[in-house]
């Protein structure tokens, strides 16, 4: 049997300790296949659109947070160079983090693998909204790797 190759490796982050050790684990994997690290952060775009008042929603709210993940995505970028790699690129999306993770951006980046940090969600949270770790291994095109707390 032939080893697995990967050429582009899709990792979600939302600014949690999972994520980040999934990006760290990602990295080592792409150095081992000399492959392409994509890091996405998606805001969920029902938090801009009806669910919000416009009473609680403001521009400046909408630009406060894209300018926090902007940050993020560079820690990322900063962090791959910390472990000697640099093939990284980010994405900043609005929409589903279920349908963009699983669906948009691996047909986007021709991703082999996606890897994701575990639920951060609480059982009950699960049960009404199922975690976009669980969407993603039901419907992506590709292999998942969850990474688990240490």
């Amino acid at each position: 049997m032939e080893s697995q190759e990967y050429t582009s490796i899709l990792v979600g982050t939302d600014g949690s300790d999972q994520a980040k050790l999934a990006f760290e684990k990602a990295i080592a994997v792409a150095k081992r296949n000399n492959a392409r690290v994509v890091v996405a952060h998606i805001m969920e775009n029902k938090l801009y659109g009806g669910t919000m008042s416009f009473s609680t929603f403001t521009p400046d709210l909408l630009q406060a947070q894209t300018d926090q993940a902007k940050i993020l995505l560079d820690d990322y970028v900063k962090l791959a160079k910390d472990l000697g790699y640099d093939h990284v690129e980010t994405v900043l999306e609005f929409g589903s983090p279920k349908v963009m993770m699983s669906k948009d951006l691996p047909e986007k980046y021709k991703t082999d693998l996606i890897m994701v940090g575990q639920s951060g969600l609480n059982a009950v949270e699960r049960l009404v909204m199922g975690s976009v770790s669980d969407h993603i291994i039901r419907t992506a095109p590709c292999d998942v790797l969850i990474i688990r707390p240490e």
